[in-house]
């Protein structure tokens, strides 16, 4: 299964009470995590396109639970192009700690053109973008996907 793959640490800040990290601190490691991605291969979330800005607004972003991450955990987070769309990508993610899966999450977003002058549109995905996001890409979704 083709992944990006990188590391983090849980920090102080992103913990909890009781040491954990806290729920919402997932979705910004994921974002993140597909920033990276998307550098990887010479990409950015704010690209220049036709004379405007091209950029992906969330549609849909979810986090499933199964292990605490605390303070001080060394962890890996795998990014995948689990689809892709004519106007949208869906990527899924996995945190994993000491070789067990801590959480599970999927963010959707569309392609969209910015302008001053008037709301996001959606657009279809650039095939420049399908291309170098095709290596992350796996062929057979997960089946909450299919």
């Amino acid at each position: 299964m083709p992944a990006f793959r990188t590391r983090r640490r849980v920090e102080f800040r992103d913990t909890d009470a009781a040491g954990i990290m806290h729920f919402s601190t997932f979705f910004l490691y994921m974002e993140q995590a597909e920033h990276e991605m998307l550098r990887s291969v010479g990409l950015t979330v704010m690209e220049q396109h036709a004379g405007s800005v091209l950029s992906w607004p969330r549609v849909s972003v979810n986090c499933d639970y199964r292990r605490p991450l605390r303070f001080e955990d060394e962890f890996e987070i795998e990014v995948m192009v689990a689809r892709v769309g004519e106007k949208s990508l869906t990527y899924v993610f996995r945190f994993l700690h000491q070789g067990h899966e801590a959480a599970t999450g999927r963010i959707t977003a569309a392609c969209c053109r910015f302008s001053h002058d008037g709301p996001p549109v959606a657009i279809p995905i650039p095939a420049r973008i399908v291309e170098l996001l095709h290596e992350f890409q796996d062929l057979a979704p997960p089946p909450e996907l299919a």
